[in-house]
């Protein structure tokens, strides 16, 4: 296998008639990147994918793949291999003749085929199993050979659609390590569409985040999570307590006062993307992640504290989560770790919260995330 190959999407639409599923999309995506479009439903992830594999050609714009232009280049004549949600392996095949399918089709003898079936079992971590049919597969190592059938026709990009969907929670954990290290192990480009966004932060080098056909930002995991660029990424990756408001004052340490509707004035971090946009006056939204809230036991300035009721809490094992609401109704939690001292509250319990104001962030106000 060699090194990875990039792919670059420059301003792309594609179009379904009057419909427009992916307006403007600009991407670029370096050799052997774990890239993954992470989105609700609907956004036009898929889409993307299927552009890039050549089922879908694009209404205006380029697709190049290793520098080269793709257009008027169909499925068969890309240096791509996509995996479906369904994998789509030949139940009466075994295990080794389904992964070298392709050579096979190619006129490839029996006893070379069975030699790189071989290697790419090894590789998959499934050793002895190549006589078996796929029935005989656990759903975690049917994916595994569905890599291995795509790895054998050596794609330059590996493409995946939500390929983990269909498997329980604790073996989707387990198989985004693997996807991770057999990526690693390989070095070619894999791009990935997910709408689970602990896949898109575990395992990707970037994300690009989607909502309805535009790409709202693209950037690592941390930065995506810790420094979301609109309030849809805001309220779409994680969980968050979100204060509407009007920008008050604006610091040169890219600090901002919101004048929130209901919980007075608090201070946060301008988010790095919102900074050239953002003048006082302006809508706003300031976001809190629930871990970033604490009990508080100093005097802090009035304007990273919050004032609640306790609704109810719960314990989650790790965590404590205390459901909270303020002012007019405005709902809140925080999570505590569980240090061993317990902290459940009872309802109606006045809490007075801290926040650390860099781990606090302002965007312009804007569309939040329904899911």
């Amino acid at each position: 296998m060699g090194t990875g190959v990039g792919v670059d999407l420059q301003d792309m639409w594609i179009k379904f008639g009057d419909f427009v599923a992916v307006r403007e999309a600009n991407v670029n995506i370096k050799g052997g990147e774990f890239f993954s479009f992470l989105g609700p439903s609907g956004c036009g992830k898929t889409t993307i994918l299927r552009a890039v594999s050549g089922f879908l050609e694009p209404a205006e714009g380029k697709i190049l793949i290793g520098g080269n232009d793709m257009a008027g280049k169909g499925p068969n004549e890309r240096p791509t291999a996509l995996i479906f949600q369904n994998l789509a392996l030949f139940p009466l095949m075994k295990i080794w003749e389904n992964i070298t399918f392709s050579m096979e089709v190619r006129g490839v003898g029996a006893a070379q085929r069975r030699k790189r079936a071989d290697e790419l079992i090894d590789m998959i971590a499934l050793p002895g199993q190549g006589d078996k049919v796929p029935s005989e597969l656990s759903g975690g190592q049917k994916q595994r050979v569905a890599i291995a059938r795509a790895l054998c026709a050596e794609p330059d990009v590996l493409l995946l659609d939500e390929p983990l969907s269909a498997l329980d929670l604790k073996l989707r954990q387990h198989m985004r390590t693997e996807l991770r290290e057999i990526q690693q192990r390989v070095g070619i480009t894999f791009i990935y569409i997910t709408h689970d966004q602990g896949e898109a932060l575990t395992m990707s080098d970037s994300v690009a985040v989607m909502k309805a056909g535009i790409i709202d930002q693209i950037a690592d995991g941390k930065s995506i999570y810790d420094d979301p660029a609109t309030a849809f990424v805001a309220s779409f990756v994680g969980e968050n307590n979100m204060f509407r408001g009007k920008v008050k004052s604006i610091h040169k340490n890219g600090m901002a006062v919101l004048d929130t509707n209901r919980t007075g004035e608090l201070r946060a971090r301008i988010a790095t993307d919102a900074r050239a946009k953002l003048n006082v006056g302006d809508e706003a939204m300031m976001f809190i992640r629930p871990e970033a809230l604490s009990l508080s036991e100093k005097k802090t300035s009035s304007n990273t504290r919050i004032k609640a009721q306790v609704r109810h809490s719960e314990f989650e094992g790790q965590s404590y989560n205390v459901f909270l609401e303020g002012t007019e109704g405005k709902e809140m939690k925080m999570s505590l770790i569980n240090r061993g001292e317990k902290q459940l509250f009872d309802a109606g319990t006045s809490l007075t919260m801290d926040f650390d104001p860099h781990q606090a962030v302002v965007v312009p106000a804007g569309e939040l995330a329904s899911e």
